[in-house]
């Protein structure tokens, strides 16, 4: 059995997977902004050193797995946040992690992204060149600039929203862009993204405003249903495996149909001459 590590442990989809992964007899270090093994800010800076350092002394310096779930969503009032938290705070994590993720032989990291980085009409392309140079500054001061521009248009309960789907988007960009890499794929280590769509959680709930009701939704719903958070643990923990030996820089969808339903021919793209 493996170490293997999960941000944003105490609650949502990082709960139900630190659960999973423990019942199928791995060891598990959590890391959240309390109960967890490893309290921690990963909006800052000085937070994601601190986890690093934690974990790796917790671990002693070798990782099987590493499931970056923590995050905030769109109604979180302060955007600069959201793009600490939601992109900064993973990709610091799992460079910081990658020398212990190549020393089991067999390392396995997976992100969460959202179906909202492609559902969502409200991307910046400016603050996503930002991210992805990693101008954590820039960027933060970026994002609060364009909320303030845009906040008589934001709606009431996902007053981040731009922001937020942004940062997934880059995220999602970001775990493509690296894990072809030599530094992390010639050397084992194998990174991959999840997009959930409405998965009943708390964050859900505050971002949406609505209640737990498909049909009231406001993207389509095909399955007329919304997800759980075993349903994305339950998809990590498959990331996570050694037996997921040929899956590398992949964002699947977890979203009930969302995705394929309001983009139904974006994917797949064809490369043309």
């Amino acid at each position: 059995m493996g170490t293997h590590v999960v941000t944003g442990s105490a609650s949502g989809m990082g709960a139900a997977s630190a659960a999973r992964l423990r019942e199928a007899g791995h060891r598990v270090i959590g890391v959240d902004l309390g109960d967890a093994d490893v309290v921690a800010d990963l909006g800052t800076e000085d937070g994601r050193r601190h986890a690093v350092e934690e974990v790796l002394s917790l671990s002693g310096g070798t990782l099987d797995g590493v499931a970056a779930v923590a995050g905030v969503g769109p109604d979180m009032r302060d955007a600069s946040a959201v793009v600490s938290i939601d992109y900064f705070g993973p990709v610091g994590l799992l460079e910081g992690l990658r020398p212990a993720l190549e020393r089991s032989g067999a390392g396995r990291a997976v992100v969460i992204s959202s179906n909202s980085a492609t559902t969502v009409p409200v991307i910046d392309d400016a603050l996503v060149d930002l991210l992805l140079s990693g101008a954590e500054t820039a960027a933060r001061d970026h994002a609060a600039a364009a909320q303030r521009a845009m906040s008589a248009e934001a709606p009431e309960a996902s007053p981040s929203i731009s922001a937020y789907a942004t940062s997934k988007l880059a995220l999602a960009r970001w775990v493509r862009r690296t894990a072809v890499a030599p530094e992390w794929s010639r050397r084992g280590v194998l990174l991959n993204a999840i997009a959930p769509g409405a998965v009943v959680t708390p964050l859900m709930t505050g971002s949406t405003g609505v209640a737990p009701d498909p049909d009231a939704f406001p993207t389509p719903m095909p399955l007329g249903l919304f997800g759980e958070p075993a349903d994305i643990a339950f998809w990590i923990e498959q990331f996570l495996r050694p037996e997921a030996r040929f899956t590398t820089g992949t964002l699947l969808f977890v979203d009930g149909g969302t995705d394929a339903a309001m983009r139904t021919d974006a994917q797949p793209t064809a490369m043309r001459p």
